[in-house]
């Protein structure tokens, strides 16, 4: 049975330089620090907050970067929700550089998938609490789009 889903909205986030950490015992690690973004759907919008998010970027001995990303997410009424994902971007070497040196490259040269999840106090938005949603994204001028998915 395939899979049926729905879009829970567009993500932008705003990103400041990288944080090159260097070689790691888990593999090649930098750091993409969070300065803002929004977010937008039909039943969901607001902002990413600049004050809490990284991305714990991992360059795996394959080639193969592995996120692992905290945001917080403030609702157009004013509720946080917490968003975590990890997800996995895979291209060739070419793009990869292109990427890295900051050049817009088409997100259809790569492969960029996340599996977000969300946490919320909120009464309003408790709904969040209980889904399962995949991402597909690209890097942008200034940061990252997604598209993230609900899955039905």
């Amino acid at each position: 049975m395939p899979l049926e889903s729905r879009h829970l909205f567009k993500l932008f986030i705003e990103l400041h330089p990288t944080i090159q950490l260097g070689q790691t015992p888990a593999g090649g690690r930098r750091i993409y620090p969070v300065s803002g973004g929004r977010f937008e759907g039909e039943r969901l919008k607001g902002t990413v907050s600049p004050l809490a998010g990284s991305d714990l970027l991992l360059v795996r001995g394959d080639g193969t970067f592995q996120q692992d990303v905290r945001l917080l997410l403030i609702a157009e009424d004013e509720s946080p929700i917490i968003m975590t994902y990890r997800g996995v971007r895979r291209a060739t070497p070419d793009v990869d550089e292109r990427l890295t040196r900051g050049e817009a490259v088409d997100a259809s040269e790569y492969y960029l998938r996340t599996t977000p999840y969300f946490e919320t106090p909120s009464p309003a938005h408790a709904w969040l609490n209980g889904i399962v949603t995949v991402a597909k994204g690209g890097r942008c001028p200034g940061g990252v789009e997604y598209d993230v998915f609900e899955i039905l």
